[in-house]
């Protein structure tokens, strides 16, 4: 199955007075639920759905605490999740303190296995308006 595109237009904030220009937007074709994604692995695996549920929600939590802690949790050739955090600049060392920092969140680098998908996609043009941004 193709990767669906829409066509979205854009202009550049650096240089308004530039024409704007059309970008491919990826659409969506659906989400998978976490109950689903059990139940998809179970039908492939000698578990069943209710294991993989449980395992993958372990598996959730065990993430969620390593992370807060700092730790890099790398799931094999699937990819790796990792904290960074965004800052203010202070003038010195002795001028910085926790306050400074300003956000966090969680990057995702994927493994070979998962960038290995990246080789074959094909894409098609659909119409539509682009998804809203990832919940």
């Amino acid at each position: 199955m193709a990767v669906q595109y829409v066509l979205i237009e854009k202009g550049n904030p650096a240089k308004p007075e530039e024409p704007k220009k059309y970008y491919a937007q990826n659409k969506s074709t659906g989400e998978i639920t976490f109950k689903t994604l059990a139940k998809e692995i179970a039908s492939k695996s000698s578990l069943n759905s209710g294991d993989v549920y449980n395992v993958l929600d372990v598996l959730t939590q065990v993430m969620n605490r390593e992370i807060s802690e700092g730790r890099i949790v790398r799931l094999g050739d699937f990819g790796s999740l990792q904290l960074s955090i965004s800052s203010v600049g202070t003038d010195t060392m002795e001028k910085f303190n926790s306050s400074h920092i300003k956000s966090s969140k969680i990057n995702f680098r994927p493994g070979k296995d998962l960038k290995a998908i990246l080789n074959n996609l094909e894409y098609k043009k659909v119409a539509g308006q682009p998804d809203d941004a990832d919940e």
